[in-house]
């Protein structure tokens, strides 16, 4: 959007595959398309049910984990259920394993640092009576340091590795990486909380999960802030959450996603010019410095760009 009574130019920035790898986000960090828009700073709002309606988290630093996805193939030797004896079963092996990974977060990994691995998929065999030749199971690693990322990944494949022999089988593991941890820009996480208030939000305590996104790419080459949008109603705990196939926002969320992302687009641009929010605003800017921005949408998220 161009033109719109604004300090500085705002930039939508659209993109593809926000939920598969590789991301649209990753291929649009660097892309000609969007250096040509001279970004200076990345402003995204996500929609989160564990945050009340008319409250907004926001906070500096990182508050979204990286993401693995990880592929483990367990091979046996199938032949007739009957017959047990004579086959190696990999579907025994593949349980032994997903017990056998969970370890790896209560007992290898620093308590106070968070991480998460999830089997999510398995897949084996087309027939009741037939003990098959292979197991797949996928799932995702979610980590907040560098070195827990890697020491974790080499985990993983030696313990699926040596579980799956001591039954006879065999297990490799293979890795996609994904996003990188989301760190927010301690500059904007500020200024968008003073811009918040003044809209009338209750600015809350950061909200930080293993969640990942990809609009964690932005902020390797940006200055970049997510905000999160409470959608939550009180006393819902146990309403549908996030990827839950009945977590539907109210209407009135839309409004309040717009109004925060309006708030964003103040504070970059106090961050980016100088008394840029008290033009905007009446009331004093709260960052002072060179950053950049941007928005774009999805179906929980929004972000843009702005450009001086």
């Amino acid at each position: 959007m161009r033109g719109v009574g604004g300090p500085l130019p705002l930039v939508a920035v659209l993109q593809p595959r926000e939920e598969s790898q590789p991301s649209g986000a990753e291929d649009l960090v660097g892309s000609p398309q969007l250096e040509a828009q001279d970004v200076r700073a990345m402003i995204g709002v996500h929609v989160h049910p564990h945050v009340a309606r008319g409250q907004v988290s926001v906070g500096p630093g990182p508050v979204n984990a990286a993401y693995d996805e990880v592929t483990i193939t367990v091979r046996g030797r199938g032949g007739h259920a009957a017959y047990p004896h004579v086959t190696r079963d990999p579907v025994i092996a593949a349980a032994h394993v997903i017990l056998a990974l969970q370890h790896l977060i209560s007992r290898r990994t620093d308590p106070m640092h968070s991480a998460v691995l999830t089997i999510g998929t398995v897949q084996a065999g087309t027939a009741a009576n037939v003990i098959p030749e292979q197991v797949v199971l996928t799932g995702s690693l979610r980590t907040f340091e560098p070195a827990d990322r890697a020491s974790l990944r080499s985990a993983v494949s030696a313990t699926a590795g040596a579980t799956a022999e001591a039954y006879e089988c065999t297990a490799q593991a293979t890795f996609t990486q994904g996003e990188p941890v989301l760190d927010n820009d301690p500059a904007l996480a500020a200024a968008a909380a003073a811009c918040l208030t003044q809209a009338g939000f209750e600015v809350v305590e950061s909200l930080r999960s293993c969640g990942s996104d990809d609009f964690a790419y932005y902020c390797t080459r940006y200055p970049s802030l997510m905000m999160f949008v409470g959608v939550g109603q009180p006393g819902e705990t146990e309403a549908p959450g996030l990827h839950h196939p009945a977590f539907l926002p109210p209407e009135e969320a839309v409004r309040d996603v717009c109004r925060a992302m309006l708030a964003g687009y103040v504070a970059a641009c106090s961050a980016v010019l100088p008394g840029a929010a008290t033009r905007l605003t009446g009331a004093p800017p709260t960052a002072r410095g060179s950053r950049r921005a941007a928005t774009g949408s999805g179906p929980h998220r929004a972000r843009g760009a702005e450009q001086p």
